[in-house]
Formats: C-alpha cells, sequence, structure tokens
C-alpha cells in the first residue's frame, strides 16, 4: 500500500506542473493580447490628444520659420506624462518636435515615433513603452485550477494502481498432491477433485511419495525388484490403512504386476490433475520411452519431489 501511495503522490503532483503549464501558457497568450490591445488604445488616446493640444502649443512654424518654444514644450511633455502616470497608461511621451523630456524613462525601452500634421506643419511624436515582459505575470488562479483539478486526473490512476496492488495479492493458490489415508483418496488441495485407490495402488504410491523425497537421485528401474527400502514403506503404509479400519486382509505383493499399479497411479493422477497438467509432471511416475516398457534406461522415480510438495492425511 505504501508503494502504491509513493507511485500516486509524484504522479499528482506531475499532473498539477502539467496543468499549471498549460493554463499558464493560455494565460500568457492572453495576456498578450490584452498588452498588445492595451498599448494600442494608449498609443492612439496619447496621439489624439497631442493632436489636438499641438493647436495650442507652441511648436514652431516651419512657414513663418519660428522657433520651437522649448519651455512650453517640455512643460507640456512633463504634464501629460503626470497624467499618463495617474492614469497607469503603459507608456510615455519622450519627445514632441525634437523637444526631449526632462526625465529619462530607461525601463520604457520601446520607442515608437509617429509623424502628423496640423493645420500649419509636420510634428514629430516620439513615445516610449515597457518591453512586453514586464507586463507579464504568473497565473495564481492558473495554478489554484491546477491544484483543484490534479487529483481528478490522479484517482483513476490510483484505482488503477489498487486493481494491480489487489490482483498482486490475490495469488491463484499452487496445486500440491494430498495423499488422505483415511479415506484412501487423492486430491490436489485446490479443488474438491479426489480420486479413491485401492489398497495396493494407494500404499505403493505413499511410499513411493516418500522414497523418492528422501532418495531424488536414486533410478527406479521397472525390469528389478522394487527396493528393500521401498516396500517396506509400502508395508506401513499397508499397517496404517488397517489401523484405520480399511481392511483385514494380508499385505499384498507390492513387486508383482508393478506395470498395473503404476498405471492405476498414473490414472488417479490424470484426473486429479486434469486442469494442473504442469503441476502434474513432478507426481506424475515416468512412462517407459521407446520399444518396450521395461527398458533399461527407463525409471519410475519421481525426480523432482520435496517434501514440502506432498500432504500426507492420516499418516
Amino acid at each position: 500500500m505504501s508503494s502504491m501511495m509513493s507511485t500516486v503522490r509524484p504522479f499528482t503532483l506531475i499532473c498539477v506542473l502539467i496543468l499549471f503549464a498549460v493554463l499558464q501558457i493560455i494565460s500568457t497568450f492572453g495576456q498578450i493580447i490584452g498588452i498588445q490591445s492595451a498599448r494600442h488604445n494608449a498609443k492612439d488616446n496619447v496621439e489624439r490628444r497631442i493632436i489636438l493640444d499641438s493647436a495650442f502649443l507652441d511648436v514652431g512654424n516651419a512657414t513663418l520659420n519660428t522657433p520651437v518654444n522649448t519651455y512650453a514644450v517640455g512643460r507640456y511633455i512633463e504634464t501629460i506624462n503626470e497624467d499618463l502616470a495617474a492614469d497607469n497608461y503603459p507608456i510615455r511621451v519622450s519627445s514632441i518636435q525634437g523637444v526631449n523630456a526632462d526625465v529619462t524613462y530607461t525601463e520604457y525601452s520601446l520607442s515608437h515615433t509617429f509623424v502628423f500634421e496640423n493645420a500649419e506643419q509636420k510634428i514629430t511624436l516620439t513615445m516610449q513603452s515597457l518591453p512586453m515582459y514586464q507586463n507579464l505575470t504568473i497565473s495564481w488562479w492558473a495554478l489554484i485550477v491546477s491544484v483543484l483539478l490534479a487529483p481528478a486526473f490522479a484517482i483513476p490512476r490510483q484505482r488503477k494502481a489498487k486493481h494491480i496492488v489487489n490482483e498482486e495479492l490475490i495469488v491463484p493458490p499452487t496445486p500440491k498432491l494430498a495423499i488422505n489415508l483415511r479415506d484412501k483418496t487423492l486430491g490436489n488441495s485446490v479443488n474438491d477433485t479426489v480420486v479413491i485407490l485401492q489398497n495396493k495402488p494407494l500404499c505403493f504410491y505413499t511410499a513411493l511419495v516418500k522414497y523418492c523425497t528422501e532418495n531424488p537421485e536414486h533410478p527406479l528401474p521397472p525390469h528389478k525388484d522394487v527396493p528393500i527400502e521401498l516396500i517396506a514403506l509400502a508395508n506401513k503404509a499397508f499397517s496404517r490403512l488397517i489401523e484405520l479400519g480399511h481392511t483385514k486382509r494380508k499385505r499384498p505383493d507390492f513387486n508383482a504386476n508393478l506395470d498395473k499399479t503404476l498405471s492405476e497411479i498414473r490414472a488417479s493422477l490424470d484426473e486429479v490433475f486434469a486442469l494442473y497438467p504442469e503441476e502434474k509432471e513432478r507426481y506424475y511416475p515416468p512412462r517407459a520411452q521407446g520399444e518396450g516398457s521395461r527398458s533399461k534406461q527407463h525409471s519410475y522415480a519421481l525426480t523432482s519431489l520435496s517434501p514440502d510438495d506432498v500432504e500426507i492425511i492420516g499418516n
């Protein structure tokens, strides 16, 4: 669970950052459009005012060869810039007809020059504006919206992560051979499939499982007699059946009809592990390969068994 949360939290943070970046870009484009529109309107308003005021402003007369009244124009520039500052205009007037403002607006680094005509002559006007980046701001609304919306993107991933964790926790049970001497059956410990075995194959198979877990590398060729240790284990299993009240007969000869005994065991395992063919292999006495069921190279030993692979009930 902690690993799932550690995965979801960074994902939520990534969602916040991505959403904020997208919304900030949208906000920036909106700001740029707004700034350009505001500057355009501001320039038009200032230019219109100066055109109207130029009729009363002593900017000289080229026809009459009269000079510009530098003092009057300078005072006019100072006054109009004060008005622009009071109204938070993004521009300042830096020069009219060659007369510069007394104050230098260094932060207003973009220069715009206009030439217009009044009734008497052409007038040159220079205005300065702030660079675009100085008016751009971080959108706090973009950050707030990103924080609020990010969990909506993280919840489906969290559900998916939880689903994956649940799948990891639900591990399907592994089939395991169950030999039940109390009811003389073989099972797989997973479902209710059980097969009843006759006394001889049940006792022999119980002994075979025990013998092979203790002697995993010892071959059991069918053309030779069953090892004494294996016979002893089979007799012990038969004695246990007598104790459990399943039989009163004498002990069978476990050396006799070995092929038939192994065939009955294999048939029972085929039924018990019908849904688990891969798991069946470790419990299945190998069949003879090639010609002749008693090939000298053949062995019916269970070579892949460990004590944990088998459960013997009523032993």
